[in-house]
């Protein structure tokens, strides 16, 4: 953990932080709204069979009479268990019947019906393409359950490459600030996310065929890639990784950008190597991904952060990529609880700060939960108290990620840090990979899978109970500093026992 002191010769918030802060956040603005496109892109459209009688353009007037659109749909298309039009199946003859029953259906022998074996209409009031509707149309199939679809293109691809590669950005500047201000700059990284939502959802409003709207989206990122190169390697990464010479150079090009003086003269190479000696040491032993597990207290570091990060994916992504199927105005509740995060998030910095990593983690799981579960079971009629409880989850969605990410890089070390963090993130990954597959169970019951997200966000929170504070304490640079740190917590409680059994 010697690391800081150098940091703090080349200054650990000057002017070189700001502006690599700046091009991080801007980076978010663009690319982090991708992870929730899929609400806009892959929105599932009211549909129904397709019908001779009403959707052939070549049927007169004559053939069906003066009968509306309404009575053409009703003798069309049976009703649901909820007494809506079918979205799966159509009467194989037009029931002329059934315009004279005026609601009755006693002693009605059951119709025949059929799949939709000549495609579907599309509601195009919303969105006028999806890639769900496409796939449908490409491969002739439909899914009768409300679960998002996947259709993957070139551009789509790069766009998702290129995210993760720019996502690997906030850790290079979390470990280049001082321990006060990675709440602050994981915060900000958050509110940069939801701005970009806001963005996304504006954009989605004015671009309703998903082609246009993935293009528009996607084509910014590549020009990202660019500015990457002018940006510091992580001296603290070079240093734990047996590189003293060019950690030296870049703790030099950082100090010569944040106007410190003399820096040549305060930061050498027997300096580096007298502050980081056991460091350093350490490196003799090259590191891999079995390290993460071989030592007991980073093993268990890193399976709960796995435990926690995966229960809260799903959470995050189920109620993030399905909005659509909470009844509500898409385009709205994106823009709306997008708004609400970013103060939310300011708010959480002084949170963070005041009672710590675990505790908030703690409460801003609960309260996930919770406004979830309520949503599920507020009546549809009231619309408000519906918007107000999922403008609150959608905050703090974005406040519980934060918190996460924060809690998990100031608990791993330096010199394994990226591979920890690969592994805790296809963790999440396998999270929200299950995130839509629970939604197949509203086949069962509409609410079943929003009462699942709610009840794990809520377990969730007790995880990080299991796990160190961090706030306000240094970056561990090697896994022996994870390891003095446990048994120093362990002498630390001993030796207090010991005074308190003394004076006795």
């Amino acid at each position: 953990m010697a690391f800081q002191d150098l940091l703090n010769q080349a200054g650990s918030m000057g002017r070189y932080q700001i502006l690599q802060m700046a091009f991080l956040l801007i980076c978010n603005v663009v690319v982090t709204p991708h992870t929730i496109l899929e609400n806009f892109t892959a929105a599932i459209p009211g549909h129904r069979c397709w019908v001779h009688i009403l959707d052939n353009d070549t049927v007169s007037d004559s053939d069906s009479g003066t009968l509306s659109q309404d009575d053409l749909l009703r003798i069309s298309i049976p009703l649901d268990s909820n007494l809506r039009p079918d979205k799966c199946r159509r009467f194989v003859q037009p029931q002329w019947h059934l315009l004279h029953l005026n609601g009755t259906f006693s002693n009605v022998t059951e119709p025949d019906t059929e799949p939709c074996v000549d495609g579907w209409v599309y509601d195009q009031s919303t969105f006028l393409s999806t890639t769900v509707t496409e796939v449908w149309e490409e491969t002739n199939l439909h899914m009768c359950f409300t679960s998002n679809g996947h259709h993957w293109d070139l551009c789509s691809f790069g766009s998702h490459l290129l995210h993760l590669l720019l996502t690997s950005l906030p850790e290079r500047v979390i470990e280049w600030t001082s321990p006060k201000f990675k709440a602050l700059v994981t915060t900000l990284t958050m509110c940069a996310y939801s701005f970009g939502s806001i963005v996304m959802a504006g954009l989605a409003f004015a671009f309703r065929n998903w082609h246009h709207l993935q293009l528009v989206m996607s084509v910014p990122i590549f020009f990202f890639l660019i500015p990457t190169r002018w940006m510091s390697e992580s001296a603290r990464w070079l240093i734990v990784n047996n590189k003293p010479q060019k950690g030296l150079q870049e703790l030099r090009k950082v100090a010569c950008r944040n106007g410190v003086k003399n820096s040549g003269d305060a930061l050498t190479m027997e300096v580096v190597r007298t502050t980081m000696r056991e460091e350093l040491e350490a490196t003799q032993t090259k590191t891999s991904l079995s390290d993460l597990f071989r030592t007991p207290n980073l093993r268990k570091r890193v399976f709960l952060l796995c435990l926690l990060r995966f229960s809260t994916a799903i959470s995050f992504f189920g109620f993030s990529i399905h909005l659509q199927h909470l009844k509500s105005n898409v385009f709205l509740m994106q823009c709306l609880y997008s708004s609400v995060s970013i103060p939310v998030c300011v708010a959480a910095v002084f949170l963070l700060n005041h009672i710590g990593r675990r505790i908030s983690q703690l409460f801003f799981c609960f309260l996930f939960g919770i406004t979830i579960l309520a949503t599920v079971f507020v009546p549809e009629g009231m619309q408000t108290l519906r918007v107000v409880l999922i403008t609150l989850a959608g905050a703090n969605s974005a406040v519980m990620t934060s918190n996460n990410i924060i809690h998990s890089q100031e608990l791993l070390p330096t010199v394994i840090r990226a591979r920890a963090l690969g592994v805790i993130g296809t963790a999440g990954n396998v999270g929200a990979a299950v995130a839509p597959v629970l939604m197949t169970l509203t086949m069962y019951s509409a609410s079943l899978p929003w009462i699942i997200y709610g009840v794990i966000s809520i377990l969730a929170g007790f995880v990080p109970l299991l796990l160190p504070e961090t706030k306000n304490k240094p970056l561990p640079d090697s896994i022996q500093d994870v390891e003095n740190e446990w048994k120093g917590s362990r002498h630390t409680n001993e030796e207090g026992a010991i005074i308190k059994v003394t004076p006795f």
